[in-house]
C-alpha cells in the first residue's frame, strides 16, 4: 500500500495535520507522522515519501538528520483553519486585532489566507516570539499552543493549526499516480471547504439577525435617535425621528448632517462633543428636548430627541406610578384616635389648612403624631391624588440627604449612579413633601430648601438646569425652632417661609381622657382584643405623664401584652418607672434644697400646682407632725376626702415621682417615708399662699 510519512514540529500541528490526511486520502495511503516535540525517528528514514508540515521545516537540523537517502520530500502549503474564526465577523470594521503566530512568515501567511476568504474588514496587526512591540490592543488571535499571550489583551481567540491545502494534497496523489480516486478526493476536500462557508454564512445570519433586532429596537422606542461619526456623516436615525423631522431614515443614513438638518443652531449643537447636554429646540410645529452624548469608542456622537407633548403625558402616568410604588399618605383623619377637647380643636383646625397651597409647619413632642397629622393633610388636600413623599432630616446623613432630595447629574460626584438620579423633590412633584426633624438640617441644606420655598425650582447636585417643581411643603419639628434662631443655628427667614401655616399637637398627658379610646385601637389593630385590661390599669397609665407620649403608650400596652398572665392585664404588669421616658425640663433648686437634690439622670419636677401631688405631700408632712409613721394605706384614707380618690396602686406612682423629684425619701422599716427639706421647704411655701395663712 502507499505511505507518506508526516514531519511537524509541534504536536498539536502533528495531530490536526494528521487527521485531516486521513479523512482525505486514508483509504488510500498509510500515514505515519512525527514531531519534533514528541520526538523523531532514530534512524534516517530511507526510500520514504515524506511531508512536511513548513517550508521553514527544511531548514531544522533534526528533521535534515532525519531524512535519509532516497526519500521524497515535500514541503505543505497551509490554509487558515475554519474553527473560531466566525467571530472575526462580529467585530466593526477598521477594529485593531493582534495575530499571534511562531515566525513572521507564518503570521503573514495567515493573515493572507485571512484576506482572501474575505475576511479583510479587519486592521491584523502580525506578532511573534522575538518581536518585543507589541500594540497594547484588546484583541488577539493565536493558535490554540499558543500562551506568550501579553497580559492586557482583554480577549483571545484560539484557531487550531493551519489545514494542508488543495495543492499540496493534488501534489501527494501525484506522486502516487492516483487518477481514479481524484474525484473522491477533490469530493472530501471541498467538503471541508463548503463546511467552512457554511460557518461563515451562518456567522453572517446571525450579524444580520443581531442587526434586524437593533434595527426593530431603534425604531420601537419613543425618542428619536441621532448618531454622527466624527466625520460627520449620518451612521443611525430611527424612524421616530424621522417623524419628528419629517425625513425618511433611509434618505438620511449615510448623508452629512448638515445636509439633512436644516437648523444650523442644532446641527452645532449635536457636534459640538465638550460635554453632556440638554437643550430644547423647536422643530416647525414641534417642541422638543435634544440630550447630546459622545461616544469612546469611535468618538461618534449621539442625539436623543423627545417629544415635549409626550414628555409630559409621561410625567403624569410617572406620577400614578409613584403611587402605586407606595408615595402615598397611609393616614387620614379618621386615624388620629380621640375624642377629647384639645384632640378635637385640632383636628377641625387641620381640616381647614389642609384646604390650603401654604406650607404647613407642625410642631409637637416626640410621639405626637406629626407625620399622622402631614399624612391626613394631604389626604384632604386638592393634591390627595399626587405622591406623597416623607423625609426624616435625623435619619440620614448631610451629604446623602442633599442628594436624595434634590438629586444629581451623571458622574456628579464619586459613586454616583449611571445616568444621574430623580431627587425627591421631583418625584413629590404634583403633591406633597413631608420634612420631618426640620430642626436637624443644617445651614447649608436650609439655603437650599429656602429657594424651593421662595423659587419653586430645584438643581441637581452637578447640573446647571434650572427644573421647576409643584410640590406642597409640609415639615415638622419637635425643637424650639425660635431659640435655634437666637443661637445661630436656623435661618429666620426659612422659619417665616415654613410657618406660613403652622399647627401645635396637644401632648398626651393634656388628654389622657384619650387614652382608653387609644389602648383599644392598640388592642385591635395588634389581634390581641381577647386580652382584657382592668380597670385600675386604666386608671394609672391615666394618671402617668407620658413623656414619649402616644408612641410611648403604645410600646407599654405592647409590653404588657407580652408580660401578662391569662389574657388579663394587672397592675403588676405595668414596667417599672424606669422603663419610661422622663421629662427634658432641667430640675430647678430651691435655697431650701442644699442638703438633698435629685440625681441629676432623674426628669424635672412636675409643676406643682397639680392639686393632687400637692395634696400627697402635705398628707405626708401632717402624718408625721401627728407622731405616726406615713404608709400608704393611710395616705389612700386620707385622699377619700379628696376631689378624686387615690387607689393604692395610684398613691405608690406618685410617691415614686415625688422621690425622684427630690421631695421625699422613701426607707425601709420603721422609718417609712421622710420628707426632705426641699419637700418641707414647698409645703410651707405652698400654705404660706393660702388665705389666712
Amino acid at each position: 500500500m502507499n505511505s507518506l510519512v508526516l514531519l511537524t514540529g509541534s504536536t498539536i500541528t502533528r495531530t490536526v495535520l494528521h487527521r485531516q490526511l486521513e479523512e482525505i486520502i486514508g483509504d488510500y495511503v498509510g500515514i505515519t507522522s512525527f514531531s519534533i516535540e514528541e520526538g523523531l525517528p532514530e534512524n534516517p528514514l530511507e526510500n520514504q515519501f515524506i511531508v512536511l508540515s513548513h517550508k521553514l521545516a527544511e531548514t531544522i537540523p533534526s528533521i535534515q538528520q532525519c531524512i535519509g537517502p532516497g526519500c521524497k520530500v515535500i514541503s505543505g502549503k497551509r490554509i487558515i483553519n475554519y474553527e473560531n474564526i466566525d467571530k472575526l465577523l462580529c467585530y466593526p470594521t477598521g477594529t485593531s486585532i493582534m495575530f499571534i503566530n511562531d515566525s513572521l512568515e507564518t503570521c503573514m501567511e495567515t493573515i493572507e489566507s485571512l484576506q482572501e476568504l474575505g475576511i479583510n474588514h479587519l486592521h491584523y496587526i502580525p506578532c511573534y516570539p522575538g518581536n518585543l512591540q507589541f500594540p497594547k490592543v484588546d484583541i488577539a488571535v493565536a493558535p490554540s499552543n499558543f500562551h506568550q499571550i501579553p497580559p492586557y489583551v482583554k480577549e483571545v481567540i484560539r484557531i487550531n493549526p493551519r489545514l494542508l491545502d488543495i495543492s499540496t494534497i493534488i501534489q501527494i496523489l501525484d506522486h502516487f499516480h492516483l487518477t481514479e480516486p481524484g474525484n473522491v478526493v477533490s469530493q472530501r476536500y471541498m467538503r471541508k471547504i463548503i463546511q467552512l462557508s457554511k460557518r461563515l454564512v451562518d456567522a453572517m445570519q446571525k450579524a444580520n439577525d443581531s442587526n434586524h433586532h437593533l434595527h426593530q429596537v431603534l425604531n420601537g422606542v419613543n425618542d428619536g435617535i441621532l448618531s454622527v461619526n466624527k466625520a460627520g456623516y449620518i451612521t443611525v436615525f430611527n424612524e421616530e425621528l424621522g417623524h419628528l423631522l419629517n425625513v425618511k431614515p433611509e434618505r438620511a443614513i449615510g448623508k452629512k448632517l448638515l445636509h439633512v438638518l436644516d437648523n444650523p443652531e442644532l446641527v452645532a449643537f449635536i457636534q459640538n462633543t465638550d460635554k453632556e447636554e440638554d437643550r430644547w429646540f423647536s422643530l416647525g410645529q414641534i417642541e422638543v428636548v435634544v440630550h447630546r452624548f459622545q461616544l469612546d469608542t469611535d468618538q461618534s456622537s449621539v442625539a436623543t430627541f423627545k417629544n415635549a407633548r409626550k414628555t409630559i403625558e409621561l410625567e403624569k402616568r410617572l406620577q400614578l406610578e409613584l403611587q402605586k410604588k407606595g408615595y402615598i399618605a397611609k393616614h387620614t383623619m379618621a386615624d388620629i384616635v380621640g375624642q377629647s377637647g384639645p384632640l378635637v380643636a385640632i383636628k377641625e383646625k387641620t381640616m381647614k389648612l389642609a384646604k390650603t397651597e401654604l406650607p404647613i409647619l407642625i410642631e409637637g413632642e416626640s410621639g405626637t403624631g406629626k407625620e399622622l397629622f402631614a399624612s391626613a393633610i394631604h389626604n384632604c388636600s386638592q393634591r390627595s391624588k399626587g405622591p406623597f413623599l416623607a423625609v426624616n432630616f435625623s435619619a440620614i446623613s448631610e451629604d446623602l440627604l442633599e442628594s436624595e432630595l434634590f438629586g444629581y447629574e451623571d458622574g456628579a460626584f464619586t459613586g454616583a449612579k449611571k445616568g444621574g438620579k430623580v431627587g425627591l423633590f421631583e418625584q413629590a412633584n404634583g403633591g406633597t413633601i413631608f420634612l420631618d426633624e426640620i430642626g436637624d438640617t443644617s445651614l447649608k441644606l436650609q439655603a437650599r430648601l429656602l429657594r424651593v420655598l421662595q423659587e419653586k425650582e430645584i438643581m441637581r447636585i452637578g447640573g446647571s438646569k434650572i427644573i421647576p417643581i409643584d410640590v406642597r411643603i409640609v415639615a415638622a419639628t419637635n425643637k424650639d425652632l425660635l431659640t435655634m434662631i437666637s443661637l445661630g443655628k436656623f435661618r429666620e427667614d426659612l422659619y417665616h417661609r415654613l410657618k406660613v401655616l403652622f399647627l401645635h399637637l396637644p401632648v398626651l398627658r393634656e388628654r389622657s381622657d384619650d387614652i382608653p379610646l387609644l389602648i383599644e385601637s392598640f388592642m385591635k389593630r395588634s389581634g390581641a382584643e381577647q386580652i382584657r385590661i382592668m380597670p385600675d390599669v386604666i386608671e394609672q397609665l391615666k394618671a402617668m405623664p407620658w413623656y414619649g407620649n402616644v408612641r410611648e403608650l403604645k410600646n407599654t400596652i405592647d409590653y404588657m401584652q407580652a408580660v401578662c398572665d391569662g389574657n388579663v392585664i394587672r397592675l403588676s404588669d405595668i414596667p417599672n418607672k424606669n422603663s419610661f421616658q422622663e421629662s427634658l425640663r432641667s430640675v430647678q433648686s430651691t435655697p431650701a434644697a442644699t442638703e438633698y437634690s435629685a440625681p441629676a439622670s432623674l426628669p424635672a419636677p412636675f409643676t406643682f400646682e397639680d392639686e393632687e401631688l400637692l395634696s400627697l405631700l402635705d398628707a405626708l408632712y401632717a402624718i408625721r407632725e401627728s407622731g405616726q409613721i406615713p404608709n400608704r394605706k393611710r395616705l389612700v384614707d386620707l385622699s377619700q376626702t379628696w376631689r378624686k380618690p387615690l387607689t393604692e396602686q395610684q398613691v405608690r406612682y406618685r410617691l415614686n415621682l415625688l422621690e425622684q423629684r427630690g421631695y421625699i425619701q422613701k426607707n425601709r422599716g420603721r422609718i417609712g417615708t421622710t420628707l426632705t427639706p426641699s419637700g418641707v421647704a414647698k409645703i410651707l411655701a405652698n400654705r404660706a399662699k393660702k388665705p389666712g395663712m
